[in-house]
């Protein structure tokens, strides 16, 4: 297994070709017939033009609440992984501060104006901005692919939880709730929903079980609202024991477990709303698309013997007879956001603080970028690569390993143009 993925490979017309192992590209670099074309994913491009066909490359989404599983594979070898970090979070919290800014405004009875309310109207489809964030990055890093590798179809993980059967286990097809899948969509939806620990002592790292919070003994259900997770020692000292009784010393845990068995799954509900968006998005590209479910990739997963990682699961989405993992160290995307158009920043109270330039480009270079500087005078010589922060007076800092301050433009060149994503491995 090799620790670095697959290098992507053009030719001189920007045809994608079959992936190349790092030492081949090195190789072809070292010789002069290729030239790096992009930095992230590590793109290379031949001096020359490839007529044949090459090889066809399946990719695979894992879709995630916050982080997005990528695979590439040619039949049953993953040659390409990565990781995309979503930044819903930070949209729906810069939404919320927004909205009690312009509340509080309102409310000073000033000469802002007033709320306007039922005269707007939503297409159909309309998703969340925090929602709709995920399905445009997602979007975003499957168009690079195609530019970039050889993508003849793509399989899409469809439906995380099936929440209907998971809630009524009887609503249909008792051949396959009966059947290993079924058990597998469960245990994966409860230790999501639990966050992987027993439910009445914390305790994590240890073998759980499936729980009746309300005891079959005792009339209750296998609705996944009655499920919950617990250690062995736990499920053991209640046994059929009403949780009132269990838990009658520790009114606190009671409140918790009660109202948290009830409570739908936040991040399956949000990849829940995506989905359909995200698979008509993917068929808008004209490639085959395909789907599998959650419980199909975790018994992939287990089955093959592979490590709990997003880009692996994307790797066992649908039907997998076998794997061979050719990279272990897969591109972790950060989503970090093309910054504001806000021309003044504003204070707590919503007051302008401070005024920011409008134009962002400094002789060539805006913050953001990663560059390479290589200082051959001066109290700073050597060489630095890292993110730059651009003044408007040309002498920038350089956020590498540590910060370096003071660098000239003139010894900036640079390597890879800001395009709103932090990468590392």
């Amino acid at each position: 297994m090799s620790n670095q993925n697959y290098v992507l490979v053009i030719d001189t017309n920007k045809k994608p070709l079959s992936p190349c192992r790092p030492v081949t590209a090195r190789k072809l670099l070292l010789a002069k017939k290729a030239a790096v074309f992009r930095l992230f994913p590590f793109t290379i491009i031949l001096k020359k033009e490839v007529a044949e066909n090459p090889e066809p490359i399946t990719l695979k989404l894992d879709p995630g609440s916050k982080t997005t599983g990528i695979a590439l594979l040619q039949e049953n070898k993953v040659m390409f992984g990565a990781e995309l970090t979503h930044r819903g979070q930070t949209i729906k919290a810069s939404l919320e501060s927004r909205r009690s800014l312009r509340c509080s405004r309102r409310s000073r009875h000033t000469r802002y104006r007033q709320a306007r309310f039922l005269n707007r109207t939503r297409p159909y489809g309309w998703l969340a901005p925090s929602l709709q964030h995920r399905v445009e990055t997602t979007i975003t890093w499957v168009s690079k692919f195609i530019k970039f590798a050889p993508i003849k179809s793509i399989v899409q993980e469809l439906v995380r939880f099936d929440l209907q059967q998971l809630e009524n286990s009887e609503i249909s097809g008792i051949e396959y709730q009966q059947g290993e899948l079924h058990g597998y969509e469960v245990r994966e939806y409860l230790l999501n929903k639990w966050e992987r620990k027993c439910a009445y002592c914390s305790a994590e790292n240890v073998p759980l079980q499936v729980d009746h919070v309300h005891s079959k003994a005792k009339g209750g259900s296998d609705r996944i609202s009655n499920l919950c997770l617990a250690c062995e020692k736990c499920n053991q000292k209640k046994g059929t024991k009403n949780i009132e009784q269990f838990l009658a010393k520790k009114p606190d845990i009671l409140k918790r477990i009660l109202s948290q068995a009830k409570r739908p799954l936040k991040d399956a509900a949000a990849v829940n709303s995506t989905r359909w968006a995200l698979f008509n998005r993917l068929q808008e590209t004209g490639l085959p698309v395909s789907t599998g479910s959650g419980g199909l990739t975790k018994f992939n997963r287990t089955r093959l013997n592979l490590p709990k990682t997003h880009w692996l699961d994307a790797a066992c989405v649908a039907q997998v007879e076998s794997l061979e993992v050719l990279t272990s160290k897969p591109l972790l995307i950060k989503a970090s956001g093309h910054g504001t158009r806000q021309m003044c920043r504003t204070d707590k109270f919503g007051f302008p603080s401070r005024y920011v330039p409008r134009n962002k480009f400094v002789k060539g270079f805006q913050t953001g970028d990663i560059v390479k500087a290589i200082v051959t005078s001066g109290k700073k010589i050597g060489e630095y690569v890292g993110r730059v922060a651009v003044r408007s007076s040309g002498s920038f800092n350089i956020y590498a390993s540590e910060t370096v301050q003071g660098i000239s433009y003139k010894y900036c060149q640079i390597v890879h143009r800001k395009d709103g994503y932090s990468y590392a491995f």
